[in-house]
């Protein structure tokens, strides 16, 4: 009556034996180490390298405890974090910019472990300490820039079919080209309309001449936004990438705003500086023939001439440029600091994909004896970094950017035109920085509450059901167990308000089993035998346990589906608890039971208090 089939026994120790080897690394705690991964996404890691990155550990005589290759690179352990250090300064001297080499900590479980897929836990921003942003993305611009780029596509289409026209020009959001002759005009409308099918096309007079203005659609509007968001999660994970963070989280949060954390970072200052600017690069041309002192006077105080804008450089000279943009920085494939051998000043080498380099041939070929202006813009201000004369046609898709402070300036410039040009400026409205020791409290106080909360429920249930009790206990150590090691084969980021998703789960879990315990009770107390009284208690409790956790798991999901943040993580552990303790409190604890009781050919008393 109360005995398992062996295959059920079976699976019983199984699940608890793995429970075993996957919840274990976590117990090992967490060295220093180094990741060293290829710079470029698209680049395959050289399987000659961990013998090259332990040739160079030897010839430094850098002592280290392991190191190993994964999917994701070369992984070094180290014994101090002083030592970490230095062995990331050497490496990346020796393996230059081809490689990033990131600070990083690894599980100190051993290689047969790690060799079973068995890892521990990620802790989260709150738990290992780190940085916290809040990014808002500027939505309004990413439309302005849009509606920009239309211009010079509008008039590079009306020029390629020989269409007359009198000027393009924008107005917010909205472009306007201008015609004397409505034939002219709709020529212009069906290319325009048949290039463009996401703009709305309308029709204005002005005077004697005709008006085509072209807005963007909802549709495309949204579309914009929605790949400006995009675009800027993708670059602030290729500059967390420059910046060596080996698991960050970065979020889309609302329609507008991103949500940056990243654990473990030493070095906060400089995570802020990178993440915060927003450095774009644009090529355009100098109006010379505008350049008089009279118009650079009247455009320094806001009155620049039709078509051109006005901006200071380094000098604080004031320069007048033309609006339409020959190149912007989305064309970079990299960029890096350099020297220039004449002056000796730093420079950044940028390197241009092959539409751009096309683009840029053209414009050189076209405005021999011109000056041609390079311009950085960052959180909205425009700086001219430098505006030489174009002395002959440049092919090849290089270009040298002088005009750098130092090799400091030289080599952040470098970091953000390589990590790509954001879609839309972004401003930082929420920091958030937790040091380590705050993280170790954290982590000491969950782990307290937890303990803490799992003694007095065991004295309790011990003291009221004596055996029984002590069964629960088992069963309920056996959730405990199951959970972390779920958590960890899934690599699940651990949170503080996980640790608390923890603690409710052994207070739920317990529910379970006081069910079944009382139940059985009931059942000898009806004069049942013992055997038939345990076999009832379980059977007969099981559908209420079952709608009680259902509902519970309802609600779990809920917040899953539609919390973020740390309420999607509480609900995550909270789910999984309710499963795991479904498990424990019925399965395992019977399959316990059946081991004392059920092979008892004659049982008069049952210790269940």
């Amino acid at each position: 009556m109360n005995r398992y089939p062996l295959w059920k026994n079976i699976v019983v120790v199984l699940m608890i034996f793995l429970g075993l080897v996957y919840t274990v690394p976590n117990f090992f705690g967490e060295s220093p180490a180094v990741q060293i991964t290829p710079a470029k996404n698209s680049a395959k890691l050289d399987p000659e390298l961990l013998a090259q990155v332990e040739g160079i550990f030897k010839q430094e005589n850098i002592p280290f405890d392991g190191i190993y290759q994964d999917s994701r690179g070369i992984k070094a352990r180290f014994n101090n974090t002083d030592t970490q250090i230095k062995a990331k300064d050497v490496l990346q001297g020796h393996l230059g910019k081809d490689y990033t080499v990131a600070l990083n900590l690894l599980s100190r479980s051993p290689d047969w472990l790690r060799n079973l897929g068995a890892k521990p836990m990620y802790l989260g921003l709150d738990l290992r300490g780190g940085v916290h942003f809040l990014l808002q993305v500027d939505m309004k611009a990413a439309l302005d820039k849009a509606s920009e780029r239309f211009v010079g596509d509008f008039r590079t289409a009306l020029r390629k079919e020989r269409i007359s026209y009198g000027g393009v020009t924008r107005e917010g959001q909205t472009v306007q080209i201008r015609f004397t002759s409505s034939t002219e005009l709709e020529k212009a409308r069906k290319i325009i309309s048949k290039e463009y099918p996401d703009l709305t096309l309308t029709e204005k007079f002005d005077g004697e001449n005709r008006l085509l203005v072209t807005s963007l659609s909802l549709l495309e509007q949204k579309r914009i936004q929605d790949f400006a968001l995009k675009q800027n999660i993708q670059t602030l994970h290729n500059r967390i990438n420059e910046l060596g963070v080996a698991e960050p989280i970065i979020q889309q949060q609302g329609a507008d705003r991103v949500v940056v954390q990243l654990p473990g970072v030493q070095d906060t200052a400089k995570a802020k500086e990178i993440l915060g600017r927003t450095a774009t690069l644009e090529i355009r041309m100098v109006d010379e023939e505008k350049s008089d002192a009279a118009t650079l006077e009247k455009a320094t105080q806001g009155q620049a001439p039709l078509g051109d804008e006005a901006f200071k450089d380094r000098e604080g000279r004031t320069i007048l440029v033309k609006k339409n943009v020959v190149l912007t920085g989305d064309y970079i494939t990299d960029a890096g600091p350099g020297v220039n051998s004449q002056t000796g000043q730093s420079v950044v080498n940028v390197t241009l994909d092959g539409r751009g380099a096309r683009i840029f041939q053209q414009a050189t070929r076209e405005n021999v004896g011109k000056r041609m202006a390079i311009l950085l813009i960052e959180k909205g201000n425009t700086e001219v970094v430098t505006a030489p004369v174009i002395n002959e046609e440049i092919g090849g898709g290089r270009v040298q950017i002088s005009g750098m402070a130092n090799t400091q300036e030289a080599t952040d410039i470098s970091l953000l035109l390589r990590a790509g040009a954001l879609a839309a400026p972004m401003d930082i409205i929420e920091e958030r920085t937790v040091g380590p020791s705050m993280g170790e409290e954290n982590i000491k106080r969950g782990m307290h509450s937890t303990l803490w909360g799992f003694a007095a429920i065991a004295i309790f249930m011990i003291i009221y059901y004596t055996l029984f009790g002590g069964i629960s206990v088992l069963a309920l150590s056996i959730n405990l167990l199951l959970l972390v090691a779920i958590l960890s084969m899934l690599q699940a980021t651990l949170t503080l308000p996980g640790l608390a998703a923890v603690a409710l789960t052994l207070g739920m879990a317990i529910d379970a089993n006081v069910l079944i315990n009382e139940r059985i009770r009931e059942e000898l107390r009806n004069g049942n035998t013992p055997q038939a009284a345990i076999h009832a208690g379980y059977d007969r409790a099981w559908d209420t346990i079952l709608d009680s956790n259902i509902t519970t798991l309802i609600a779990g999901l809920a917040l899953f589906m539609f919390g973020s943040g740390p309420i999607k993580g509480f609900a995550v552990v909270h789910v999984l608890g309710i499963l795991t303790s479904m498990f424990s409190a019925v399965v395992v604890s019977r399959a316990v039971v059946n081991a004392i009781y059920g092979y008892r050919r004659k049982t008069i008393h049952v210790a269940i208090g």
